[in-house]
């Protein structure tokens, strides 16, 4: 059972490079996952993890060539299923000894979750990684997350890309198998111009020394990223990278031997937008702008290239040259719209089709126009630039600019208005109104643009669910999830003291006559409390803390967080294990107990406890809820935890379900009071084991 490396390399035409580096690690995973489970690899074996655009590999340090034998237990019926009353075999122990291939009298006697239970007891001898390898490597690449599988030549595989080569070496020594129809092997190829020729591996250890070496490919996606970012900053000299991690890691997924290179633009297209043209640069050509210490565009930029070159100056012009062709674009569809107002353009949205249920661009902005500026004047902000800004939030659509660069949307918005000197507030809401357009994006800078990002996405929520276009699955092609995330994000991080049920609510109104669904508000509100448990869960709280304040159905989500904040401080108390069961115990009883009278009766108080725990009640109410009404939520449940004592007391002293009816009911509406003291600000019931 001698270890060695293992190396397994899948070499294809070349892979998406937005999802190639997830495809590395998922691969790895998986095959390492399936190595360990049936004992080849240890859990504390090293792993190294290759992804080019041309290859998927991983090394692990240290494998089995054969797995330890492992000793098995099947669980079968219990000793009192097993065995009749003179102790004889039952048939259901006798058809599991059958089933195990063995007789009664072989089995053992083990404690199990059913007591003392019969079981078979073997020894599985372990597998060999000559027989295994393959079906793993398989296995592995068919769980691969990808959308479409193609199939390539005159053989049924399916992969995301062809596959040209299988290399599967176990320290010097190849193992046999076929994957994909590929015989595994131990030659691999470098890159595609730079290489020497094919590489025969001696090793499986000299993969990665023999890769770089001989074929010019850095195989490890995390190596050669990291060289990527280190050769930017020595290029961009004392200039900033326009960029982010994003374009760096698609950048890195499209070559394998990285050569950092600088280019020039003529200094007159700075006239356009820098936005504009960054974005060109970025998103068209995977360039990485430059600016200087004042924030502004410089009239150079870097590339990667994947090709080293003694003289790399035909590939710098030409990627010049293909630059200075967009930006003149861009500067010449610049030029021309500002010739003509932005609001001169929203008339012609009547020609645009929004959705053929719910009419055209024009009838959704005058929507949005509308509920922004109910929203504005609830939030005391400027009703009459929050209706300006969206009237003119779509007019760009029809701008050139926007026709030609699509991403542009909003941005372009936001200069023109500023060209036509319409106030700042307005240009910036412009733009603002699509925040946050992804995970972890800006919001909104203002209330104004705060309005108009809340209508926008509040009209698209209610009209696109309200005719039935729900998201299913990971099918969501009108972004109600992004939008959903986008409204609960602006209205909690912003604390916006807005009752997101009756935005919703005017959200569907604006439609009139439309038909949309009467269970519409409804039905987004739980959509939409769904997203918020997401949302919270990344904010790193727990899940029975999230259950605790969301499955109480809030409205106001900027009250979420602060509630929130309250029950972890108050879990943390030591009377919140106690209480919390305690409430459990209450919704039980009550649940079981249907009607209950609203208010208890202090005269038929008998006990004690009872009388203890109502005064105890009686005390605590009116301060609380002062505390809740200002928002004091962490104050309330410590004013709270005042009365463990007491309701410990009336639990153990107290028969709530007693046989005078009047007693009886009496208890089960102290209950119901406490029930409802307790949970004001969560229902902590949810926090009990």
């Amino acid at each position: 059972m001698s270890a060695a490396p293992l190396l397994v390399e899948l070499l294809t035409e070349e892979l998406p490079p937005r999802a190639l580096r997830n495809l590395g690690v998922a691969f790895a995973d998986g095959l390492v996952q399936m190595l360990r489970e049936d004992g080849f690899a240890p859990q504390e074996a090293s792993i190294s993890v290759f992804a080019t655009p041309r290859r998927l590999g991983v090394l692990i340090d240290k494998v089995a060539e054969q797995a330890p034998d492992q000793a098995r237990t099947v669980l079968g019926p219990s000793v009192s299923a097993g065995l009749d009353k003179d102790g004889k075999p039952t048939p259901a122990l006798q058809g599991f000894a059958r089933k195990q291939g063995v007789g009664v009298e072989a089995l053992a006697r083990v404690q199990g979750a059913k007591g003392e239970q019969f079981a078979h007891q073997s020894v599985v001898a372990g597998g060999r990684i000559d027989n295994a390898l393959a079906p793993y490597v398989a296995d592995a690449l068919r769980r691969l997350p990808v959308p479409k599988l193609m199939r390539w030549g005159a053989g049924d595989a399916e992969f995301v890309r062809p596959a040209h080569s299988l290399v599967m070496l176990h320290g010097d020594r190849v193992v046999p198998g076929t994957v994909l129809g590929l015989a595994s092997g131990r030659v691999t190829r470098g890159h595609r111009f730079l290489s020497a020729g094919d590489i025969e591996l001696r090793h499986a250890a000299e993969y990665e020394r023999d890769l770089e070496d001989k074929g010019r490919v850095i195989a490890s996606f995390d190596r050669r990223r990291a060289k990527i970012e280190t050769l930017l900053r020595e290029h961009a000299g004392g200039a900033s990278l326009a960029a982010g991690d994003e374009l760096i890691d698609e950048v890195t997924a499209l070559v394998e031997w990285p050569v950092v290179l600088e280019g020039h633009f003529e200094k007159a297209f700075l006239d356009v937008p820098q936005e504009c043209l960054m974005l060109t640069m970025r998103q068209n050509q995977k360039y990485f702008p430059l600016i200087d210490g004042q924030g502004k565009l410089l009239n150079r930029f870097l590339l990667v290239s994947n090709l080293r070159t003694e003289h790399p100056g035909h590939i710098i012009h030409g990627n010049e040259r293909v630059l200075r062709a967009r930006l003149a674009d861009a500067k010449f569809f610049y030029d021309q719209d500002r010739r003509r107002r932005l609001d001169s353009l929203v008339p012609q949205l009547a020609a645009v089709v929004y959705h053929n249920k719910l009419g055209s661009q024009l009838e959704r902005v005058e929507r949005i126009e509308r509920l922004a500026g109910t929203i504005a004047e609830r939030l005391g902000a400027d009703e009459a630039l929050a209706r300006r800004a969206a009237h003119l939030a779509k007019a760009d659509l029809l701008t050139g600019m926007v026709g030609e660069f699509p991403e542009l949307q909003g941005v372009m918005g936001m200069q023109y208005a500023r060209h036509d000197g319409e106030p700042e507030a307005v240009a910036t809401a412009i733009e603002a109104h699509y925040r946050p357009r992804f995970a972890g994006d800006d919001l909104p800078g203002d209330p104004i643009g705060d309005a108009v990002a809340l209508a926008d996405k509040l009209d698209t929520l209610a009209g696109i669910w309200g005719i039935g276009l729900v998201p299913t699955g990971d099918r969501d092609p009108y972004g109600l999830r992004r939008a959903a995330l986008g409204v609960l994000r602006i209205l909690a991080e912003h604390a916006l003291p807005l009752d997101c049920v009756e935005l919703l609510g005017l959200a569907r109104a604006g439609y009139g006559a439309t038909k949309l669904a009467a269970e519409t508000v409804e039905q987004l509100h739980d959509f939409m409390l769904d997203r918020l448990r997401s949302y919270l869960r990344d904010q790193d709280f727990a899940a029975d803390e999230i259950e605790s304040v969301v499955g109480q159905r809030p409205t106001r989500i900027d009250r979420v967080v602060p509630r929130l904040e309250a029950v972890r401080a108050f879990r943390k108390l030591p009377e919140a294990e106690s209480l919390a069961a305690a409430n459990k115990r209450i919704r039980n009883i009550l649940r079981r107990a249907g009607a209950v009278p609203s208010q208890p009766d202090a005269g038929l108080l008998r006990d004690a406890a009872e009388r203890a725990l109502f005064a105890s009640v009686q005390q605590l109410a009116p301060a609380t809820r002062a505390d809740v009404e200002r928002q004091a939520y962490t104050e309330a449940l410590k004013l709270l935890a005042g009365a463990r004592a007491d309701v410990d007391r009336f639990f153990d002293e107290v028969l709530v379900m007693a046989e005078d009816a009047a007693l009886r009911d009496n208890r089960l509406a102290l209950l119901a009071q406490l029930d409802e003291l307790m949970n004001q600000v969560a229902d902590i019931s949810k926090l009990a084991a």
